[in-house]
Order: structure tokens, then sequence, then C-alpha cells
């Protein structure tokens, strides 16, 4: 706080002089207003962490290198394809066009009665295995670090060798808010192996296919 320091002048007779004022201003307050800013500043951002999303992309190949990368068991393969209008397209196996027939298209949606329990159903030996070790070490039958968790989670999703491996593709005009969406239910549903691919040329036509019967359908019952 500011102190007014009063000197009187020297005594003179006659013409009186007006006094002499010095101001003090006194730091303490300020000081400690410094500490607790700086204190608060240090808590709080050792508190926040910054939330990152990881997104798993596929290595680049060099040319002449696609004989040569690792092939995606049929069984496992489980494709995910984005389209406009927050609609989900999803199919089994593997879209070879040497075969006769291709593989069928399903629809649904980003509920929890949608892709989610789709996911939830292939992936339920993992998604059950690291339930149930987080509950026990909620509930003190597994001692360990709760640190140590999230390294215990990830180790087991490495070993998952029985899991669906889930390829995620987008046609034109899919908003990004449906690819943060679907990434994020990888994590919700606990998936070991996903990727972020392009659509080939064989998806596409098995996509304007489906639209294509869908408008004849709608045209027809109208």
């Amino acid at each position: 706080m500011a102190e007014i320091a009063e000197t009187g002048g020297s005594q003179h007779k006659g013409k009186k002089r007006a006094k002499k004022q010095s101001t003090h201003i006194d730091m303490t307050p300020m000081v400690d207003l410094a500490c607790l800013l700086i204190t608060f500043f240090v808590l709080t951002s050792a508190f926040t962490k910054s939330k990152v999303m990881e997104i798993v992309y596929p290595e680049r190949q060099e040319a002449g290198q696609e004989a040569n990368a690792p092939q995606i068991p049929e069984s496992r393969a489980f494709h995910i394809i984005l389209t406009e209008n927050d609609r989900i397209l999803w199919y089994t196996g593997r879209a070879d066009p040497t075969r006769e027939t291709l593989p069928t298209l399903y629809e649904t949606d980003f509920s929890a009665n949608g892709i989610r329990r789709i996911l939830l159903e292939r992936n339920k030996s993992l998604y059950t295995q690291i339930n149930e070790m987080q509950q026990a070490v909620l509930e003190g039958r597994l001692e360990v670090p709760r640190d140590s968790i999230t390294s215990m989670r990830r180790q087991m999703m490495t070993d998952d060798n029985v899991g669906p491996i889930i390829l995620i593709k987008a046609t034109e005009g899919v908003r990004y808010k449906n690819m943060v969406d679907i990434v994020d239910e990888m994590a919700i549903t606990n998936i070991a192996r996903y990727s972020i691919v392009d659509l080939n040329s064989v998806e596409q036509i098995m996509v304007r296919r489906f639209f294509a019967a869908e408008s004849s359908g709608a045209a027809s019952s109208n």
C-alpha cells in the first residue's frame, strides 16, 4: 500500500510554505499476488493434459512393393465405408473382382445400437478381457499401479490375434466429424487394429450399386 509521509517545512515568519510530501510504495501485496498467480498456473498446467487422438495409417509402400505387403486374413477383415448424410456402409471379407459375386453391403449408423453394437459383437473377446482387467484393478482384486492400466491394455491389444482388423474408408462429401466419430468408436470398443485407407475402384462400384438399388426401390414403392 502507498504511504504518504508528511514533513513540515522550516519555521519561518511571514509567508507560509506548502508542506513537502514524499510517496513510498509498499510492494508486498504485489509480490503476494504474483506468488499466488505463479502457484495457480503451475498447478493447473500440471493437471492439464493435451487430448490426442491416435490415428493409424498404413505404411507407405514403395513402387514394386505392393506384392510384398502383408495380407489381411479374410476372416478378420471388416470394412467401414463412410458416406454422405452421416451414413455408414460395411462389409466383411475382401472385394475381389475376380470372384463371381462381390460382398454384400450393409447399412448402419452412429447410434449405440448401430456401428458400436456391431463392433462390440466382433471384438467381444478382447473387449471383455480389457473390461475385466480394469474392473479387477478398481475393486482391488488385481494389485497393480493405476498408471499401469494403460500399458496393460496396450499389451493386451498387441497380443490380440483373433479380433477384427478394421479398414476405414470414406466417399467424397463425408464430413470431418464423421471421421472423428468413427475413430472414437474404435477406442470405445477397444479395437486393437484399424487403419484409414482409400476407397478402391471395386468398392466405389459397390457403393454406386447400393445407392442405385436403393433409389430404384424407393421409386418403385412410390
